[in-house]
């Protein structure tokens, strides 16, 4: 049994967790205190699972996980990320009609459209999210006036703004123009609503904002409100965004 992004045995801790039994760190409890047997032996932390292994929590057999999977999602404007069962506008009403429970990685703002990707790959999420990565971000911005060229300059020094009595900085992040009102921004954070905020700052505001790509993994041409599965291509992308950039 293998990890599907990584390519390498299950660890019995994740393979706890993904079963739906309890998050992973509790797994790690229970191996711990000698309540995960494997095949009739106590199990310890280290022991990689393979697909006929017979595993035991408690003294009872464990569920079989559900399969991994990784979708693309292209939000429209007016998706809300919070799953919310009760509200309308909630992603959640997408996330039920699909044949496995997945969520989100991540989220757009709500005015906001473009790449998500979706999955029940909790220990891939948190490698997605996590600002070690540095995983580059592409986003496709219209402004509502035409801008310098020069303005560039800024994006690339990094953009400080201010939200009430609290005070951000973005880090340097490559923009280029596509015209004298569109252009593109590769960001490696994702702190809230920022491209919006660093515009404004520059005395800009965003009529429309796409986030087009997630490292090497595009949105294409899936249409807004539309998902579908990753194929295998796009799994090797994923792949690609798994190893922690080098500090500078």
């Amino acid at each position: 049994m293998t990890d599907i992004i990584n390519n390498e045995p299950l660890r019995l801790a994740k393979l706890i967790a993904q079963s739906g039994l309890c998050s992973r760190k509790e797994a790690s409890r229970l191996i711990s205190k000698g309540q995960v047997r494997v095949n009739g032996d106590i199990a310890g932390h280290l022991h990689a699972i393979t697909d006929t292994d017979q595993i035991e929590v408690a003294g009872v057999p464990l569920a079989a996980p559900a399969p991994l999977q990784y979708w693309l999602y292209h939000k429209p404007v007016g998706i809300d990320c919070n799953n919310r069962a009760e509200d309308p506008a909630s992603i959640a009403q997408l996330l039920r009609t699909l044949p496995v429970r997945l969520f989100a990685v991540g989220r757009l703002d709500k005015d906001s459209r473009g790449m998500l990707l979706l999955t029940n790959d909790g220990a891939f999420a948190q490698r997605l999210l996590h600002p070690n990565y540095a995983h580059q971000k592409s986003y496709l911005v219209t402004v509502d006036r035409a801008a310098p060229p020069s303005i560039v300059n800024a994006f690339s020094q990094g953009i400080r703004w201010q939200v009430g009595p609290h005070s951000y900085q973005a880090k340097p992040c490559q923009v280029q123009w596509l015209n004298e009102r569109q252009l593109e921004i590769i960001l490696t954070e994702g702190q809230h609503r920022q491209i919006r905020y660093m515009c404004r700052a520059l005395g800009f505001k965003v009529v429309d904002l796409c986030r087009t790509a997630i490292g090497a993994l595009s949105l294409g041409t899936l249409a807004a409100g539309d998902c579908r599965q990753l194929n295998a291509e796009e799994l090797t992308q994923l792949q690609m965004l798994q190893a922690p950039k080098p500090k500078a």
